[in-house]
C-alpha cells in the first residue's frame, strides 16, 4: 500500500496553474539572465585576481583567481547540463 502511494506520487508531473505560462516564462528568463550575469561577474573577478596577483607579486592571489575561473567554468557547465538531466529523469 505504501509502495503504491509512492509510485503515484512519483508519477505526478508538476504543472503550472492555467494562465501562468506568461509569468512563468518571464520569471524563468529573469533567473537565467541573472545567473548568466553572476557567471560573468565571477569570470571578471577571477581575471582581476590573476592580474592583481601578477602586478603586486602575490602568487596566492593568482592561484585563487585561476581556481575561481575553473569553478565558474564548472558551474557554467552544470548550469547547462543539470536541467537536461533532471528533465530526462523525470520525463515530465
Amino acid at each position: 500500500m505504501i509502495q503504491t502511494g509512492i509510485v503515484h506520487a512519483l508519477a505526478a508531473c508538476p504543472k503550472a496553474p492555467p494562465g501562468m505560462d506568461a509569468y512563468q516564462g518571464t520569471i524563468t528568463g529573469w533567473v537565467q539572465w541573472a545567473v548568466l550575469g553572476l557567471i560573468s561577474i565571477g569570470v571578471i573577478v577571477g581575471i582581476g585576481a590573476i592580474v592583481a596577483g601578477r602586478v603586486f607579486s602575490m602568487p596566492h592571489a593568482s592561484k585563487v583567481g585561476i581556481i575561481s575561473i575553473v569553478v565558474v567554468f564548472l558551474c557554467a557547465v552544470a548550469y547547462m547540463v543539470l536541467p537536461a538531466m533532471v528533465h530526462g529523469i523525470t520525463k515530465c
